[in-house]
Formats: C-alpha cells, structure tokens, sequence
C-alpha cells in the first residue's frame, strides 16, 4: 500500500481497468470518432491500427498509459476492432513485438490530443493541494479523489499512484502543521496552559479530557467548567485570557 489513506484494492484498481466497461461505457469512452479514424488511419497493418486505438482509447478511459497496452479487457479490443473492420483480433499480439513502436504512438496521441505529462503541471497540481488543504480542510482520500478529477479534466496525464498519494500527503500534512502552528502563535501563554492541561492523562485515567470530549454525549456535559481552566468558563471568553 503506498500510503495509509488507500486501500490495497484502491491502489491497485488506481489508472487501470477495473474489470469490464459497461456498455455504455464502451459507446461513450471507445467510440472512434472522424478525427480518431483519421489518426488511427494512418498507421499501416491491423495490429498498428489496433494497437494506435487501443492506446488512445486507454488514455482517454483510465486517465493513463499502461505499462502493457495490452493488459485490457477482451471485450475492449473486440469493440475497437468492429470498428475498425479488423477481422481477426489475434494480430494484436505482434503490436508489442517492437516496444518503441507504442512509445511513438503514445507521443503521437499526447500530441494531437494535447495530453500533458505530470511533470508539467506538477507545481501549479501542489498549488491546488495545498489551496483545498487549507480552505476546506478536507481528508487526504478526499483530496485525492477530487485531485484525479482536476487531473483529467486539465488533459493532464495521471501518474504512478505513490507520486500522487505521497504528493498529496506531504502537501496536506505540510499545511495541517502551518495552520497549527499559526494558531498556537495566536495563544496568550494563560491559553497554552489550559490547552496543555487538556491533552494530560491523569492518573488512574484511561484518556485526556479532550478525547473525552470527543465522545458523542461527553463532550457536552463536560464543557461547562473545567478544572484545568482555572475557573475559566469554556462556553464564553474569559477576558483574563
């Protein structure tokens, strides 16, 4: 697992067929339109063709390459090659015979369909990492799910899944410490102390006030007056503080 925010099955499920498209997904995400015919058609061979649309029509699907472009559902290379008038599918095995051959169709797909590669927006990718950190505060699963989303609506090429997750986990944890940081600056020393004497565990106890506190049908009965406050009301300011 690359990082602990995703499951063994999320990673691997990551960029990649998840099973069998849908019907439907196969008429919208591999239907070959005028201009796909016209790049496709310039290849020479049925496993070129083929192998040119399985490589676009990949991309265009999970977001990616795949390391094997041809690790993919039957019934995905049976839709394509209807499309295709390719008769017999079996041809396909010869497209990876010469491996630069899907290096060069894969460039020629970023560029006619102005693919970009991660490396190229990486900088302004952390920037929107560490925005959604800080104005929403949301989980790093939640980041990463919506950050996939930005990455396909920009045309930008996902990458492997640990520089992702570990990206965004550093950008989280790197904005979850400035913002902690920033408020306890903003803490008169009387404050500290009372937050300090929050997060003990007294003798004999099994945990700190705080974490009781955040025990539905606790928290609430405890936070009248607390001891560790001083005689500190905790529902209102305290203006010696």
């Amino acid at each position: 697992m690359p990082v602990e925010f995703l499951s063994d099955d999320e990673a691997a499920a990551y960029g990649r067929y998840a099973g069998v498209p849908t019907r439907a997904e196969l008429e919208k995400m591999f239907f070959l339109d005028d201009a796909d015919r016209r790049l496709i058609g310039r290849r020479r061979g049925d496993q070129h063709r083929l192998g040119f649309a399985l490589q676009l029509t990949t991309a265009r699907f999970v977001g990616r390459f795949l390391p094997d472009p041809l690790e993919v559902p039957a019934e995905v290379i049976d839709y394509l090659a209807g499309q295709l008038g390719v008769a017999d599918v079996s041809q396909i095995k010869q497209y990876t015979e010469r491996r630069q051959t899907q290096f060069d169709h894969q460039d020629e797909i970023k560029k006619a369909y102005g693919l970009r590669e991660f490396s190229a927006v990486e900088a302004e990718f952390t920037a929107w990492v560490d925005a959604r950190a800080w104005n929403t505060g949301d989980g790093k699963k939640s980041i990463f799910v919506d950050g996939v989303s930005w990455l396909r609506t920009n045309k930008v090429l996902l990458p492997g899944v640990t520089t992702l997750t570990r990206l965004i986990a550093r950008v989280r944890d790197e904005a979850t410490e400035w913002l902690h940081g920033t408020l306890y600056g903003i803490l008169s020393p009387r404050q500290r102390v009372i937050l300090a004497r929050l997060l003990e565990v007294l003798e004999g106890a099994r945990s700190s006030d705080l974490e009781r506190w955040r025990i539905p049908g606790q928290g609430q009965a405890a936070l009248g007056r607390h001891p560790a406050g001083g005689g500190v009301d905790l529902h209102r300011p305290d203006p010696r503080l």
